[in-house]
């Protein structure tokens, strides 16, 4: 298969979709593999790494043309959707339900649409989104935590404090992968942190893990509005798979918030979690909303290229490996969780939660596998 790479376009993204060491194993097997010029620029790869690897270098246009596969790290933006075509494979983050517009232009292309982010594994885990929201829920506490600043609009408060001080309160609202790393991070600065969840196996769970070193509380309403109130810094990492994010922090909580307070929104890619919540970029990250500093970037993992590309790569490539050695329809047939993947084929809605938010007929896996 002609396995195609091309640079990411997004703002300030600096990710690619295949490292030197990823594209080797694809051409090892014989494929052909396509890199863009300067793809891999932003995590240290150069054109000769991936010549070196067996890899060709193209422009992206060639790339969409004539590679049977795209691979990349983030939604494909309104120039690259234009150049897709029917039958084509693309294997990457989509975050379709709340986005309309990319949803409808990859129906319109044809594509065979493969989001990293609804693969699944055993337990109904994300494998593939999962090193992502450990990179994202670290990066919630730093970008949080230089937000809170006052230079930055923040309230002043240093989240460790320091001998004498109270520290920071920070609240993580969701106990998965992003809320028990951005919990690890802030109890690591000596914060005082709050974790809300609804599962009761998650919050006992936590509690075992961080034991005094962070509280637990069951998320509904008293408690969620008591800890976002109290909270310097609160961290919305809730996520439901493929589907928009609940709005949890209404705009009329804000008001009980101390003036300065940071709100970091990790379901941002999924619509956010906070309503007040619109996406920002790494070039302008914040605003403010009635005197509460907002962080949404959408592709925060982004700002550390390096980590969060190497760490993608370990979980994407052996996917990437069975379609190309076998062909999108056998590799999902083959595996029901590569298979819970598949958002868009031909032309047709493939997920459920993206059909239902969106309004689309669902054309359900099997039968696209059928034929």
């Amino acid at each position: 298969m002609r396995v195609g790479c091309p640079r990411e376009i997004k703002n300030h993204e600096y990710r690619v979709g295949l490292t030197p060491e990823s594209a080797r194993e694809l051409t090892a097997r014989g494929h052909e593999v396509w890199i863009e010029s300067g793809a891999g620029l932003g995590i240290g790869a150069s054109d000769d790494a991936y010549s070196a690897a067996g890899c060709t270098i193209h422009t992206a246009p060639d790339i969409f043309a004539a590679c049977e596969m795209i691979v990349k790290v983030k939604e494909p933006q309104p120039a690259e959707r234009a150049l897709l075509r029917p039958g084509q494979i693309l294997y990457t983050y989509l975050h379709l339900a709340p986005d309309p517009q990319q949803t409808a232009d990859l129906v319109q292309s044809g594509v065979v649409a493969i989001a990293y982010e609804t693969v699944t594994g055993p337990g109904h885990s994300l494998p593939l989104l999962k090193p992502m929201s450990q990179v994202a829920g670290r990066m919630a506490i730093q970008a949080g935590a230089t937000a809170l600043e006052k230079v930055h609009g923040g309230r002043g408060v240093l989240l460790g404090g320091v001998p004498g001080v109270m520290p920071g309160k920070v609240t993580v609202i969701g106990g998965g992968t992003v809320g028990f790393n951005a919990a690890q991070m802030a109890v690591g600065l000596g914060a005082d942190v709050t974790i809300l969840d609804r599962d009761p196996e998650v919050l006992e769970r936590l509690g075992i893990h961080f034991e005094s070193r962070a509280k637990t509380r069951f998320s509904n309403q008293a408690n969620l509005t008591d800890s976002v109130c109290e909270a310097d810094l609160v961290i919305g990492a809730v996520l439901v798979p493929g589907a928009a994010a609940p709005k949890l922090v209404t705009r009329a909580m804000l008001s009980c918030m101390q003036r300065g307070a940071v709100l970091v929104d990790v379901a941002i890619d999924q619509g956010g979690c906070f309503e007040t919540s619109h996406p920002t970029t790494h070039q302008d990250p914040t605003f403010v909303v009635d005197g509460i500093v907002h962080y949404c970037v959408a592709n925060m993992p982004g700002a550390v290229a390096r980590t969060s590309t190497y760490a993608l790569n370990n979980v994407t490539l052996p996917h990437a490996l069975r379609i190309a050695d076998l062909g999108w329809k056998e590799a999902l047939r083959r595996d029901p969780h590569l298979a819970a993947g598949l958002n868009v084929c031909e032309g047709r809605v493939t997920y459920p939660a993206v059909a239902e938010e969106l309004g689309y007929d669902l054309l359900p896996v099997e039968q696209a596998l059928a034929g």
